[in-house]
């Protein structure tokens, strides 16, 4: 199948320029990696951009240690094969140290620990801008966001107070301490994600595509059954093998998943062009209030 359409000439175009302006304005960014599609499309842009040299930037993973094991072996082959540096942000460390407190009982997650590890990160790399592949379409806070999104000296966002950019011209201008995320695929929708990265033939972790899984249905959601999840007693009985596949990757103990039969990245893009739910349907810690991507992001989350 071809995809190559003039729109996405222009978002690559877009995305190119942004992250060259980041490197233009900024001392020391780093570019945020998760191993999910848009952090690797976010790699692959920032590759063409620098071309014939290195990513002038390291990657940096927040690792909470509940990630997909796939995750980690694609993140560690990519490092090597594109001769990145990689800075891991433990969450698990965090905990040893007492720096934070897990939390307990059947939801527990550590998505939310996420935060105050990536802040501290940041600081001591004294990193001033965190390069990020979010989106407007994937979720309502997420819309809110500019391009370059200034964080205060304790990393948090107001979202009534940001920086206009017209004509695409980026004010990159801090004070000592705050730092910006910057969000170069602002503009992409899920659909372009999956077109782009197919008509470059990227390479892409087994979780999207369509596998079998043992799983489990919980407040709506399925979840892949792992030893991180304290699951139910009426949970524990009602674990069965699936068809599911990833649309978005996150820590196991929050990332839904999809029953799928998807196996090729066409049938991904067939099946993401007429779905009705939204990627981050899927995703458990966005349902623990009506609010709570935001609420996050103002407390210094991506």
């Amino acid at each position: 199948m071809s995809y190559h359409l003039n729109h996405l000439k222009e978002l690559e175009s877009e995305s190119i320029f942004v992250l060259r302006e980041v490197a233009a304005q900024f001392e020391r960014p780093v570019l945020m990696f998760s191993g999910g599609k848009d952090s690797i499309l976010m790699v692959h842009l920032a590759r063409k951009a620098f071309y014939p040299a290195r990513i002038p930037f390291p990657l940096l993973h927040v690792d909470t240690g509940h990630n997909f094991p796939e995750t980690i072996e694609y993140r560690d082959k990519l490092v090597e094969e594109i001769g990145a540096k990689l800075i891991v942000g433990s969450v698990q460390d965090a905990i040893d140290e007492g720096k934070i407190a897990e939390e307990k009982g059947y939801n527990a997650s550590r998505n939310y620990l996420q935060t105050s590890v990536l802040l501290e990160t940041l600081e001591e790399g004294k990193y001033d801008a965190a390069l990020g592949g979010a989106r407007r379409d994937e979720e309502k806070a997420r819309a809110k966001e500019r391009f370059f999104s200034h964080r205060d000296e304790f990393g948090q966002w107001d979202p009534k107070n940001q920086r206009p950019e017209l004509w695409n011209l980026f004010n990159g201008k801090k004070n000592y301490g705050e730092h910006f995320r910057v969000f170069p695929i602002s503009n992409w929708t899920e659909l372009d994600v999956w077109m782009y990265l197919a008509a470059e033939g990227v390479e892409l972790p087994s979780l999207y595509f369509a596998h079998e899984r043992p799983v489990f249905e919980r407040d709506g959601i399925l979840l892949a059954d792992c030893d991180y999840i304290q699951k139910r007693p009426e949970e524990e009985g009602a674990i069965e093998e699936r068809m599911v596949r990833c649309r978005t990757i996150g820590d196991m103990t929050c990332t839904g998943v999809w029953e799928s039969q998807a196996a090729t990245i066409e049938d991904i893009i067939k099946e993401v062009s007429i779905a009705r739910k939204t990627e981050r349907g899927g995703r458990a810690d966005d349902k623990r209030s009506e609010t709570a991507m935001e609420d996050r992001k103002k407390q210094g989350y991506f």
